[in-house]
């Protein structure tokens, strides 16, 4: 062995390379405040191992980039602990940072001959900083959307190059494909590589000028190895038990089960995200730009910034002074001190704003829906994630019922997102449409007239209104046991998924139709099934039905529904408000007819 160990040295010379890696002296002895550096690195290491392992799963391109997250994180073994690790690993590498230059302006580090590599220190934060903003929209889901967006927007703010910056960065004049093909280019690529030459760099000047160590030393020079390599590595498995510890503790907070990093909903750049935040190393900067309202924000974003890295960069030179270093550490102290109570007050202000937590409840249900419909037996559309969360009437058809119904119409009181508006409606409320209870009220001469139905119509007080308020009102027993068959026989046409249990009773059905042609006089108006009728009012057959209320929605004017007496409601479809498949989510959501999957076993 020692044979071929002469052979491998004669031809590499590793023994003299490993002596000067190894046989370093440390003046005074190793030390446990020496292991910052260490730990900081083998949190740089396990970023790229982990890097590599998740960049071989990953598909860089807007349609797919969810999706391949998702198999990363549900389905590849392995992979959520693969996310959890590179999530937590780069929030401690941030940490880490801070305290790694804390202790070296403390110790006076800083100064000649070291001001270059404290230089290259400053720029390593930056280039951190700058490849977690960059991974932060890799997962291509609503909350990295929104936070990437919100923070590019800040470089469009600087005067001159901003907006030119900022267009080079989303590769367009929209967030996009080459959006996202640019960051991860920057984030897998060029800042990596950034970052291992300052390394490099840093390393080489330190070993250079060697260890700023406090005298009197208390024991005697030590060497690299083995005392400091212990204390090294004792500090790194503190690290790693740490990283495990937190994605632990995030399993637990996600229900159990390995969650990995947090995964959002498919992102959607027509759906705005209110509970949109940066990671909480870059909150301090949202919270300071809260400061600068209106045309001031280039003063919170670029000018303030680059005047304290300014300072920073000349710490060394103020440090030469008699007082230089105590105001650096007086600087500094007070910088740390700005950031952390800035970092509070945006948490603090987040914990008591209602609307965010309503926001990210919203977000976390969004989030857990996408997932549960990814692991259907169909899984994530060619056309990804989006499309899939898109269709899902569950989570998208109270969107659009908000956006483009509520303005006349309540569900349950609502906008359909659980919000209350203070305007009165303009239109009946939608809840349990087409239900037996629907049909019932609207029957009822006490409701017919309320807000509930017709109450915010032009058919307050009109022909229908009428007939229940002056005939229903009369009807016999008998007649009112009839009504209940019509009822049935109506509601029966929607086909909804929570009556079919009662819709079974074919006999009261078929009962109900017959009275609807030759009794009660509904058929006056209505057409219904073969009912012989001019059809002065909407047309029953098929009431609704999932094509009844699309075609309600493609032209309320059409005579098979209100005609020339349509009371103000759009032609969404004639009008091209609304496309096919959003009318069809909206109807589907109204009459609860969602997909309930069965999520399928999860591959360990």
């Amino acid at each position: 062995m020692n044979a071929l160990l002469r052979w491998l040295d004669a031809r590499t010379g590793y023994q003299q390379i490993l002596h000067y890696l190894l046989d370093e002296s440390i003046p005074g002895g190793s030390r446990w405040r020496y292991v910052w550096g260490s730990a900081l690195m083998f949190t740089v290491a396990m970023q790229v191992i982990t890097g590599i392992f998740l960049a071989m799963a990953y598909s860089p391109n807007t349609q797919s980039a969810w999706a391949s997250v998702y198999y990363i994180q549900y389905q590849m073994p392995g992979g959520a602990l693969l996310r959890g690790l590179h999530h937590f690993f780069a929030q401690l590498m941030i940490l880490l940072l801070g305290v790694h230059m804390l202790q070296t302006v403390w110790d006076r580090a800083y100064t000649a001959p070291r001001e270059i590599n404290f230089w290259f220190g400053l720029a390593l934060m930056q280039l951190t900083l700058a490849i977690s903003l960059t991974g932060y929209l890799l997962p291509w889901d609503q909350k990295g959307f929104w936070a990437t967006k919100v923070a590019t927007n800040i470089f469009g703010t600087a005067p001159v190059f901003g907006p030119a910056i900022q267009k080079l960065l989303m590769g367009g004049s929209d967030y996009g494909h080459h959006t996202l093909t640019r960051f991860y280019a920057l984030h897998a690529g060029v800042l990596p590589m950034m970052l291992f030459a300052a390394v490099g760099a840093h390393i080489y000047l330190f070993r250079r000028h060697g260890i700023k160590a406090k005298r009197p030393f208390r024991t005697t020079d030590q060497t690299f190895w083995p005392d400091q390599v212990l204390k090294d590595a004792v500090a790194a498995c503190a690290v790693l038990a740490t990283v495990l510890v937190l994605i632990y503790r995030n399993n637990l907070f996600h229900g159990g089960g390995m969650a990995g990093a947090e995964l959002g909903a498919p992102a959607d750049p027509t759906e705005p995200y209110s509970a949109a935040r940066p990671e909480w190393y870059f909150l301090f900067m949202f919270q300071f730009l809260k400061l600068f309202p209106g045309g001031t924000e280039v003063w919170g974003a670029i000018i303030i910034p680059n005047l304290v890295l300014v300072t920073l960069l000349l710490m060394p030179f103020i440090a030469i002074w008699r007082f230089g270093h105590k105001l650096n550490l007086a600087l500094l102290g007070c910088l740390v001190l700005g950031i952390g109570v800035l970092t509070w007050t945006a948490m603090e202000q987040d914990r008591k704003d209602p609307e965010f937590q309503r926001a990210v409840a919203d977000a976390q249900r969004a989030a857990e829906r996408a997932v549960l419909l990814a692991q259907t037996a169909g899984g994530i559309p060619a056309e990804g994630g989006l499309a899939m969360l898109q269709a899902d009437p569950l989570t998208q058809g109270p969107r659009l019922f908000a956006r483009n119904c509520a303005s006349c119409h309540r569900y349950d009181g609502h906008d359909g997102m659980g919000r209350k508006i203070e305007e009165p409606p303009t239109a009946s409320d939608l809840k349990d449409f087409g239900s037996r209870k629907w049909i019932t009220g609207l029957l009822d001469p006490k409701q017919v007239s309320e807000p509930h139905y017709f109450g915010g119509t032009k058919f307050k007080n009109g022909k229908m209104a009428k007939f229940v308020k002056l005939k229903i009102a009369k009807l016999t027993d008998e007649d009112k046991t009839n009504l209940t068959c019509v009822v049935a026989a109506i509601s029966a046409e929607a086909g909804l998924k929570a009556q079919r249990a009662a819709d079974a009773d074919t006999a009261l059905i078929e009962s109900g139709r017959d009275l609807f042609k030759n009794k009660l006089g509904c058929s006056d108006c209505h057409k219904f099934r073969d009912a012989d009728t001019e059809g002065t009012a909407p047309t029953l057959t098929g009431y609704g039905s999932r094509e009844w209320i699309m075609s309600m929605m493609h032209n309320p004017a059409h005579e098979r529904f209100y005609g020339k007496n349509n009371d103000r409601m759009p032609a969404f479809g004639a009008q091209e408000i609304l496309d096919a498949r959003a009318m069809g989510v909206i109807a589907d959501w109204l009459r609860g007819d969602w997909v309930e999957p069965k999520p399928a076993p999860l591959k360990k």
